[in-house]
């Protein structure tokens, strides 16, 4: 990681554990989509961390041994740190409320609505924040329509560069960047080997931030931006191996800059309904109009990962910030499935 200037003051003070008993925290981690191993790197940094804190923790697999072994544990609170399909589109969180246990993080309902890279970009619109323009086509509209028809009216509606991903994904799997109009096939092939719909979005130029949010409790505060810095795509390789790209953390922003991308990332965590963490995917173009791309319910905790990155140029211990987390849940009013929380 290289760092522009010192860590900048933080409004986020990670709370000291009060009491003595070690909270009881199951982690679930793995599971069968494209970002497994991403998932079982995230489980094991954050498990070491929360051990160094003093928590009790447990690291379970998503397999038929885990609704047993959940059920006979009865943890205190559940941390799903599972990336792609059934970790992030609320539905592993559904079967943990089912249980009656408590989650930590985003409910079931609010992670399905940002899972959907379309409805989340048409929620975080409606609250005011910018987001490129795009559309969303399934892979059989092609087939029916004709696929080089289809293509013209994208080129002829979004012009170029364009960028190419699945509706629902992450870690940048089947995403390209399109700048000519003979690229557009095997883009669009190598999104749909990823999933069935693809979004279709105006390219922007500028400078790529992440923030992540956090909510011990008193509202979710911004983490200091991270900036992303890559010669090549910032794909699958380069995000989780080191070498390919150079962060700045903070970011290098001027005040006003910084206070904005933080404001978009706060802005919508709240106006999707998410929950103790999560993290936005911001682009700032040349005339500082900061764009909206994505947001990870679910954000990597690697040791390449951007959350962390976040946490300690803030200054923060990790095991004190993850074991503040835990604590802010189980101080938390409990929620069922008709609850708010299960949004």
């Amino acid at each position: 990681m290289t760092s522009s200037s010192a860590p900048a003051p933080s409004a986020l003070t990670p709370l000291v554990p009060g009491s003595s008993a070690a909270p009881r925290v199951a982690l679930l981690a793995g599971g069968l989509s494209h970002e497994r191993d991403v998932s079982i790197r995230s489980g094991r940094r954050v498990a070491e961390a929360l051990r160094s804190a003093g928590v009790e923790v447990s690291l379970h697999d998503v397999d038929a041994d885990l609704v047993p072994a959940l059920t006979e544990l009865a943890p205190d609170l559940v941390w799903p740190l599972l990336h792609g399909a059934s970790g992030e589109d609320g539905s592993v969180r559904d079967v943990v409320q089912l249980l009656g246990l408590r989650l930590l993080g985003t409910g079931p309902r609010a992670s399905r609505v940002a899972w959907s890279k379309p409805i989340a970009k048409t929620v975080v619109s409606r609250a005011g924040i910018v987001t490129p323009e795009f559309v969303t086509l399934p892979q059989s509209l092609f087939r029916e329509l004709g696929a080089g028809r289809v293509l013209d009216a994208i080129v002829g509606r979004l012009g170029l560069p364009v960028v190419v991903k699945p509706s629902r994904g992450g870690s940048a799997l089947g995403v390209s960047v399109v700048r000519s109009a003979d690229e557009l096939p095997r883009a669009m092939v190598e999104c749909f080997a990823y999933g069935g719909t693809a979004l279709i979005e105006r390219a922007v130029d500028g400078v790529e931030v992440a923030v992540s949010v956090v909510d011990l409790g008193d509202g979710p505060v911004a983490l200091p931006p991270i900036e992303i810095v890559t010669d090549g795509p910032y794909d699958y390789d380069a995000r989780y191996n080191p070498g390919r790209v150079e962060y700045f953390a903070p970011a290098r922003l001027a005040p006003e800059t910084r206070a904005a991308v933080e404001d978009v990332a706060i802005t919508a965590h709240r106006a999707l309904g998410l929950a103790r963490l999560s993290r936005a995917d911001l682009i700032i173009d040349e005339d500082g109009v900061v764009h909206f791309l994505e947001v990870n319910v679910t954000p990597g905790m690697t040791e390449t990962s951007l959350l962390p990155q976040a946490a300690e140029a803030a200054g923060h211990n990790l095991g004190a910030l993850y074991r503040a987390l835990v604590e802010a849940s189980l101080a938390a009013e409990p929620t069922g499935l008709a609850g708010v929380g299960a949004l």
